[in-house]
Parts: C-alpha cells; structure tokens; sequence
C-alpha cells in the first residue's frame, strides 16, 4: 500500500489510565477482532497481565480502516506503561510516527504521563493527547485539558473518550488520520528494519517483530544484523491482525514480524538494525542500547531437589524475555540456586510470579540489592560488585560509589508532609517542587537506588492513600559511606543475610535483624549467640539461651555434693555441644528477615 495510506502509532499512558481498554475499543470498531472473538485487554495476552493490569511485553496489530472512501493500515504499537520497561517502550516508539497520549479524565497527568511524553518528544513523535474515562462522574476533563496544555505543553485539542462504553472511538480513528503523519521510507532504498520486540516459539524459532523503515523484505532474501553481522535467510514475513498472517513481503512503512530460523534468542538484540546482505548500510537506526539490569537478587528452590527444575525454568523463561540474566550462585545457607538481574522491582516480581505460577516451583528471593562500585587501596581500577558476599574487606576499600536515581513525584499538596519525610528517610536529596495546580504538586529528589528497590513504592502508596505516583530514571554514581552488615550465627556468617546498608543505618537493621531471629530460630541444648557485624566490629548481639533439663529432679534428699556432680556434668556437656553443635535455620525465619529488611527500610 502507499506509505501515505499507513499509519504507525503508539498508546502511552501511566499505569490504569485505560490504553489497554482503548486499544480493545480500536480493534472492536475496526473490525480487526470480531465482537463474539473480543475478550478484555485482548492485546494483554499473559495471564500476569490481565490480574494485574498492566502491558508487559510490546505488542503490535495491524487494522484496516475506511476513511472518507479511502482504506487506510493502522498499526498499533502496544507498549508497556511502568517505568521498569522504559527501554521497552522507547524502542517501540522509535518504530511509530505518532502516538496516543492517554490521561485519566479522574486523576490527571501522573509522573509517568510525564515520562512517556517525554519519550515521545525525545524521538520527535507526533502525540495526539486523549482524555479518558469521560463518563465519570468524578471526570473533570476542563482541568484535565488544563494541565495537557500547562505541564506537558501539548497545545493539540485533547480527544474526549470513554473507552470502557465506546464513546469518541470514531472520533480517536479519525484523529490518527487527521493529525499523525504517515510514514517517509523508501521502497527503492536498501533494507533497514528496526527489531522493536522478538518473541520465541518451540516449533518456528525466534519471530522477530520489526517495523521497516526503508527497502522491501522478501521471503528468501538474505539478511544481516548490524551489531553482531549475522546472516540469515528470510523464511516467513507477515503481518500481525493480531495473528500472525504470511504475506509476500514488508515494504517501507509496514509493521509485521519475521521467521529466521535462528534457535537462540541470544544471537538476537532487540534494538538492531536489520539490512539486505546484499547491499548493507554504513549506519544503524537509532536509538539501539543494551537493556542493562539495575536490580539484583538471589533466587533459590525452597526444595533442594527442585534445583534442576528451577534451571529449566529459567533457560525457558529467558527465551521469551532476554531482558533478565542469571547465573549459578551456591549460598552455604540456602543451597545452590541462581542470581538474578532485573531491569527493576516490578521486573524482578514478575519474573518471580511466572516461574513460580508457569513452572509450578516454590521459590525464595533474597533482599534485592543494586550494583556498587567499590575502590581498593591495592588497585585504584573500580570493581562492579553486585552481590554482598563478593563485597571486598572493610579496611581494603578506599572509596563506595553507588548508583542515584532522579525521582519524580506528583502528589496532592495534603500528602506533601508524609511523602516528604519518606524521602528524608530514604537519604533524598532536594532538587526542586513544582505546584502544577491549587491542590497537585511535583517534587523532585535525588535519591540512592538501593533506598528505593527496597518496599518503597508500598510506603509511598500508604503515606499518600494511594493518589501519589511516582518516576525515576539513572542519573549515574555518587560516592556514599556504604558498609557490609554480616549476620553470624553461633560464630558463623549467614551469607543469605548478608546485605549492603548505609553506615548510619547499620545499627538500626543490625539491631532489629538479630531481635527478629532471636524469636524465630528453635532453642538449642547449648547458647546461641546471634551477631551483627560490620568489618571486625559487632555492632549488636542477641543470645538464645539453652534448653535446661533438670538433671537434679531425680535427686531426693542428701547430699548437696551429689547434685552439684551431676550440673557440673551437664555444664560441661553443654560446653561441649556449644564447641561442636551447628544451628539450622529454618525457612520461615529467612523469609520473615528478608520481610524484615523491608519494614526495617520503611
């Protein structure tokens, strides 16, 4: 089709805001899936997504429309909406030409309406802003239009929309006509495609979903990657309506997907450039950048002999979402298992929730801790160290850097106290705060990573109620006087409690963390002592006390000499155990100290 036919766009919006329920809206009016087929969140197709409400993976649909007596191809761009999938959805809006700005006519511009604008004007897309969920009566889209103009300076006329009853959909169609502009490329041109998502299937390969910017693709064709210089040949090329549909070929200005053949998902990036072997480019697409993990975790089998399973389940599960690493880490408490990169909390739960739910495994995560780079006296090179037990010795390190974040926060003015002091809390520092209107605010704050993977976003829900919401996004190192707290157990170091903590909030989770196993491990028959310790230091100690039997209950009357014969026997054999004995931990008191940390946090 002419490219001046084909309309390439996006949906982006914060989180509930009704894109997944507007797009359901678009495929029902364009007769794309018929209403008998139509299901909620029909683009959701992951069980995970639809529970809870959110778009994980990018997702792409082609729809065909008449307009004014002409047919138009519209293909949406589905993106995820949380900040965790941020390079998601870049990647995916560096495939569109526009996109749909979606803004709940209820709650306003949140802070990542704010963000995914931003995206958008990063990589010059054309946005449309849609006002949602009309209908309510608690809608206000006067004040809504308001803030569209004021905060995200989008001086285009707001679509008013209900997408949950199908009100102002013709009118959204015609908006992405109207006012998106259609797609420049070339089809004399040699190949370029960007891969914006890949997906894998056990019986095809790797399908990769692409959107070509200029030169035609064609079954048989040979084709190249440009990062990894790749050559495979093209097998099957087709369109997505949302299922996959073979056709001839994808020309400038189409969106569809690609069989290669390629088995492992690994020789793929998603981000790449893909050209013709035969006449190669000189330079990529823009925008490709490897997804880096920010947020790490050990995660092991609460049964040792699921641990082949949980290894399975990971090969599988990396397959379809590239985007966390792992490799084998052996814990002396918890046994053998695997750590874990994610891209952030959200990611790292999600990951967690589908090994546990689509591979039937029961599972432990540990805290979650960021990655430091650390200096040493002995080599002034900095070290990437991502997990505690790798942390160097106390008096080896001559200086911590570890990673900040730019947080955005956009809140009602009558949370501003609560919202502020769990800032403090957390080591923030000011940067600025914005009123956006007589009852929002926008604060904004420099804040350590490692304060926030830790149960902040669920202390920032509880002290605002629920209205505050919440951005961030890598602002690089800065040095910090970070200390490794080590937890010991009768003199021995508990490498799964081990975690990195500020110096001056050592003592606070030391102290609190040896209470709390204090409670939960079973006495023994000698003493216990269980320790915090940082470099040579304790810094705090509980004792358990030892089971006491009366070995002096059999003894009536005479001599005192003989009972204290028989509990100078029993001093020395509970000397003895405690030089011998060894203390089990059992799970529930690992987990209950891992949800420790978090409060402890909060």
């Amino acid at each position: 089709m002419d490219p001046a036919r084909i309309r390439n766009f996006s949906i982006i919006a914060h989180i509930d805001h009704g894109k997944s329920t507007l797009a359901d809206r678009l495929l029902e009016t364009t007769h794309t899936i018929e209403r008998r087929d139509m299901q909620e969140q029909v683009m959701d197709s992951m069980e995970l997504e639809r529970e809870r409400g959110i778009t994980i993976k990018a997702k792409a649909v082609r729809m065909h429309y008449k307009y004014e007596g002409q047919d138009y191809i519209l293909n949406l761009i589905d993106t995820p909406g949380h900040v965790d999938f941020t390079y998601e959805v870049s990647r995916a809006l560096a495939s569109c030409e526009g996109a749909l700005l979606v803004v709940d006519a209820t709650q306003g511009i949140q802070a990542q309406t704010m963000a995914n604008a931003q995206l958008a004007h990063d990589v010059g897309l054309k946005v449309v802003p849609v006002i949602n969920k009309v209908d309510l009566p608690s809608a206000d889209v006067d004040a809504t239009t308001e803030q569209i103009f004021d905060v995200l300076h989008i001086l285009e006329d707001p679509v008013p929309v209900s997408a949950k009853q199908g009100i102002g959909i013709e009118e959204t169609l015609k908006a992405i006509i109207d006012r998106l502009p259609a797609p420049t490329g070339d089809a004399a041109k040699p190949l370029s495609a960007l891969i914006f998502d890949s997906t894998y299937s056990s019986f095809r390969g790797v399908v990769l979903l692409v959107r070509v910017v200029d030169g035609v693709m064609k079954k048989g064709m040979k084709i190249k990657f440009f990062s990894t210089g790749m050559e495979v040949p093209v097998d099957e090329v087709g369109y997505l309506t949302p299922k996959q549909t073979p056709a001839p070929g994808l020309a400038a200005g189409d969106v569809g997907y690609l069989v290669t053949g390629i088995k492992d998902i690994h020789q793929v990036r998603v981000g790449d450039t893909l050209m013709e072997s035969a006449r190669p480019l000189t330079q990529p697409l823009p925008g490709y950048k490897e997804a880096k993990p920010v947020v790490f975790a050990g995660v092991f089998p609460i049964n040792a002999a699921d641990y082949p399973a949980l290894k399975a389940a990971l090969e599988k599960l990396n397959l379809e979402d590239s985007s966390f690493n792992y490799f084998p880490e052996n814990s002396e408490a918890l046994g053998f298992g695997y750590r874990l990169g994610f891209l952030g909390l959200l990611h790292m739960d999600i990951v967690k929730e589908r090994l546990e739910r689509e591979f039937d495994l029961s599972l432990i995560v540990t805290a979650p801790n960021v990655v430091y780079r650390v200096q040493n006296f002995s080599d002034p090179a900095w070290k990437v160290v991502d997990n505690p037990a790798k942390f160097p010795a106390y008096g080896d390190i001559k200086l911590i850097e570890e990673p900040y974040v730019l947080l955005t926060i956009i809140l009602p003015i009558e949370y501003q106290e609560g919202v502020l002091n769990l800032i403090k809390d957390r080591r923030g520092e000011h940067v600025g705060i914005e009123y956006l209107s007589a009852t929002r605010m926008m604060v904004k704050y420099n804040l350590p990573l490692g304060e926030m993977v830790v149960n902040f976003y669920d202390r920032l829900k509880s002290v605002s109620k629920g209205y505050a919401s919440m951005d961030y996004h890598p602002i690089g190192y800065k040095q910090s006087d970070m200390v490794k707290l080590e937890i010991l157990i009768h003199a021995e170091p508990v490498d799964a409690l081990s975690q990195i903590v500020h110096k001056d909030k050592a003592y606070n989770v030391g102290k609190l963390m040896c209470e709390k196993l204090k409670e939960l491990i079973d006495r023994q028959n000698f003493e216990v002592a269980i320790q915090a310790r940082i470099g040579g230091k304790i810094i705090a100690r509980e004792t358990i006390g030892a089971k006491r039997k009366d070995v002096i209950a059999k003894c009536y009357g005479g001599d005192i000499t003989r009972k204290r014969k028989l509990l100078e026997k029993q001093k020395e054999g509970k000397k003895k155990a405690k030089m011998l004995g060894s203390v089990e931990i059992n799970q529930e008191a690992f987990l209950a100290v891992l949800r420790l940390d978090e409060e402890s946090k909060g």
